[in-house]
């Protein structure tokens, strides 16, 4: 199994812009200087070699940035963009092919156009999987109100698989209506474009979210840990453990009955967890309780009852354990807040790595949901200049198609 943590270098993709200028220069020359069949064939070729290329490198750079850091932004944009890149590897390929075999059967404009129209297209072709994603997630979310109650961080689920049915038929509408204006219409198909390419950032953060989060979730550290850290998230009216936190706690009890047996290393447990307003203890109190309850020495148990969020969990845990000597850490939270509560403890420079609890079926949609919500709102820049880019490629792909 491949281990997180394990390198110290961040991975780079300066190698994709420098085959992206090698691609441009050898499209350049093919256009100056290369015939119709010429440009037709090779320039399809290379088009499709780079994409291949760019797949390898995105792939490559998603398993070393899980090797280096598993929690991070970098880990749901790879794979979230190699499946739009893959699309347009087997789009040139089939079109290289017919190239060679019938030159006559496809014009040298139909390249540039081909992938004017290459965000739209992705959104048309997998708007099946989109539809039975969002049915799915509406489904899910039913049963989560049925199970506990309508409060709006409930419907959140609800509301976004009404966004992903309503832009992709948007879109599909548009684009209708774009081809019965004909080719000549730059701003029908300009408008088009630029929300698909909109459209196509967040579907693939969203397939890339569900790809990070399910290997973050899944992943078992390993047994060599000297501090073992449970999330709180509430307690019952009697200052006992809810089942969500019960679930957490007996994730992080199992790994330390098995570290003990496999290496006879007994790590320490870092409650983290303060006091609600409506709460009779600290959620720290009532996890140190029930690990008592389970036969973890009191002397096994450090105390963390300030923190209110994530983030301070986090940070208060760090200087606990920094006070108590340091050393290799785990956290333990439910499977669908791995991966952000990951990101938290990298964001106070602290290298622990996450173990999910299970949690019910009809929960884990609309949790991973908002914790979707939540990474993207605490990375507003990068993906303000990521969606920048891709405005930028279509709005000059569709004007050069379009002024032909």
């Amino acid at each position: 199994m491949m281990k997180f943590n394990a390198r110290t270098k961040k991975p780079k993709l300066y190698n994709i812009a420098v085959l992206s200028a090698v691609l441009l220069v050898g499209l350049g020359l093919l256009a100056a200087f290369g015939g119709e069949d010429t440009r037709l064939k090779w320039g399809n070729l290379l088009l499709t070699l780079y994409f291949a290329a760019v797949i390898v490198l995105l792939l490559r750079a998603f398993f070393r940035q899980l090797q280096y850091n598993p929690y991070s932004y970098n880990t749901i944009l790879y794979p979230g963009f190699a499946l739009f890149v893959l699309f347009l590897f087997l789009t040139h390929a089939y079109i290289t092919i017919r190239c060679f075999h019938d030159p006559g059967g496809y014009k040298a404009v139909e390249m540039l156009f081909t992938l004017v129209h290459s965000a739209k297209n992705y959104i048309l072709l997998t708007m099946p999987l989109l539809i039975a994603f969002s049915i799915a997630l509406f489904v899910s979310n039913v049963s989560l109100i049925r199970h506990e109650g309508g409060r709006f961080v409930n419907i959140l689920g609800i509301l976004l698989a009404f966004l992903i049915i309503a832009g992709a038929v948007v879109i599909a509408l548009l684009d209708l209506y774009s081809a019965t204006t004909g080719k000549g219409s730059l701003a029908a198909n300009l408008i088009v474009n630029l929300l698909a390419a909109f459209y196509l950032y967040f579907e693939c953060m969203i397939l890339g979210a569900i790809i990070a989060d399910t290997i973050a979730a899944r992943y078992i550290p390993e047994p060599d840990k000297d501090f073992l850290i449970v999330l709180g998230c509430g307690i019952k009216k009697d200052g006992t453990p809810t089942p969500l936190l019960r679930g957490r706690l007996d994730t992080a009890l199992s790994f330390y009955e098995r570290q003990i047996r496999e290496t006879g290393k007994a790590p320490r447990f870092v409650v983290s967890g303060g006091q609600g307003p409506d709460e009779v203890q600290s959620e720290a109190a009532s996890m140190r309780d029930y690990l008592l309850k389970n036969g973890i020495p009191e002397e096994r148990i450090l105390m963390e009852d300030k923190s209110t969020d994530t983030a301070e969990n986090m940070r208060f845990s760090k200087k606990i354990i920094e006070e108590a000597g340091g050393g290799e850490v785990a956290f333990f939270t439910t499977n669908y807040h791995v991966f952000r509560a990951g990101l938290k403890a990298r964001r106070v420079k602290m290298r622990a790595l996450g173990m999910g609890a299970p949690t019910r079926w009809y929960f884990w949609p609309n949790a991973a949901v908002r914790e979707f919500v939540g990474l993207l709102t605490e990375h507003r820049m990068k993906q303000g200049l990521l969606l920048l880019g891709l405005s930028a490629v279509y709005t000059v792909l569709t004007v050069l198609a379009y002024a032909q």
